[in-house]
């Protein structure tokens, strides 16, 4: 029998047990062993032993420089787990969109038998592997970890600076991202920036630039598209796939998607004035794309959380030059601060994000725009960007 060690005790690893009846958890929240109410063993992460493991998957969000990952022999994904089983594939990723180009996808392809899964939602190990097509969202942290399997379509929207202090450095992000590449086959199709056209692979490489390019290679009128700005290209790329595999466009059903909560979600207060909620932007391109959106007026921006080791600048070399005053807050905002009296843009330092609302209700025009788009993770001070989004949600209709 194989042995078979989960490292961490999540979502990902309890769907993978469901496979595997006698495999044995290591979590580093774990002080004491105990059994769970499906009869498995839970254990401390150090209590883990090589020498008595032969396969370990871990949790994707498990860092490289994790104890547990050093020490183990014998180390798969998920995804190469469930490769043989694995349906026809779709696999999106990048840094920003791929959550919306996943919906998309499945919102389009649903009818012909397609399950959504991956780094949104429904962990493998409970999607149905008899499905026509899996579309799955898949993060660098699960492509470090790969090795076996591949999609059978690729997906990948731009590579910006996200994650490096998982990666460790922004080389080691694009190689993850990358990575799919090398497997792929000759007959399976990547769709990918042209940035990396030269990268070497047996997959058929469509490539562009930009939504233009997009829309050009695919025979896709944009104005029939009703998603503008950063949704723009995660419909076209739902579309695309759509495109290939059953040669059909279908404005009517795109356009019948309704997008999620927390990306540049409007809402209006009291007194009239907009406030956005952008809680989603973890990241400094997701928020250079909402402020991008609102140019036209003058922002008050809430900035800052865990911006997971990713250099700031290129945002203050954005910002310098837009009419906007910044809120700091969260675990970088002391950073954020400096870098702001650095590059000469107006800011407060705040306490906490309650604090930020209560700053910015006092400065609101009833023409400018209050826009939360924090360019950093939500871990530090919240349990997820959704309890972030929410909370400001709450506040502003709390304004009286």
């Amino acid at each position: 029998m194989q042995r078979v060690s989960l490292f961490g005790y999540g979502g990902t690893t309890k769907a993978i047990a469901k496979h595997i009846p006698h495999a044995i958890f290591y979590d580093d929240k774990c002080v004491k062993p105990f059994k769970d109410k499906d009869g498995f063993s839970v254990k401390p992460s150090s209590e883990f032993n090589p020498k008595y493991s032969d396969l370990e998957i871990p949790s994707p969000g498990i860092p490289p420089s994790n104890p547990l990952i050093k020490k183990a022999k014998n180390i798969i994904s998920e995804y190469d787990y469930f490769s043989d089983s694995m349906p026809l594939s779709i696999w999106i990723s990048g840094t920003n969109g791929k959550t919306t180009t996943t919906q998309m996808m499945q919102h389009l392809l649903k009818e012909r038998g397609s399950l959504e899964g991956g780094n949104i939602g429904t962990a493998l190990g409970e999607l149905n592997p008899h499905a026509n097509i899996w579309i799955l969202e898949t993060s660098s942290f699960t492509m470090h970890y790969t090795n076996v399997a591949s999609p059978n379509i690729y997906v990948l929207l731009p590579i910006k600076p996200d994650h490096l202090s998982w990666h460790g450095d922004m080389d080691e992000y694009i190689s993850a991202k990358l990575k799919p590449l090398k497997s792929m086959k000759e007959g399976e199709i990547a769709i990918i920036p042209e940035a990396y056209k030269d990268f070497k692979t047996d997959a058929h490489l469509i490539t562009y630039k930009d939504e233009d390019d997009l829309a050009k290679h695919f025979g896709i009128d944009t104005d029939k598209v009703k998603f503008k700005g950063a949704f723009l290209a995660d419909a076209l790329l739902a579309m695309a796939c759509e495109k290939i595999l059953f040669d059909i466009i279908d404005y009517d059903k795109i356009n019948s998607f309704e997008l999620d909560p927390h990306r540049q979600e409007e809402l209006k207060d009291s007194k009239g004035r907009l406030w956005v909620n952008d809680t989603k932007a973890t990241n400094i391109d997701a928020t250079i794309a909402a402020l991008n959106r609102y140019k036209d007026s003058f922002v008050h921006l809430i900035l800052g959380g865990d911006d997971k080791g990713v250099e700031l600048d290129e945002l203050f070399e954005y910002l310098k030059d837009t009419k906007v005053k910044i809120y700091n807050i969260g675990s970088n905002k002391e950073k954020l601060s400096q870098l702001a009296s650095q590059y000469k843009v107006e800011f407060e330092l705040c306490e906490n994000l309650a604090d930020s609302i209560k700053k910015i209700d006092k400065n609101l025009g009833i023409n400018e725009i209050a826009l939360l788009s924090p360019a950093a993770s939500s871990l530090d001070e919240f349990s997820s960007y959704a309890q972030r989004g929410d909370e400001f949600k709450q506040a502003v209709s709390n304004i009286s």
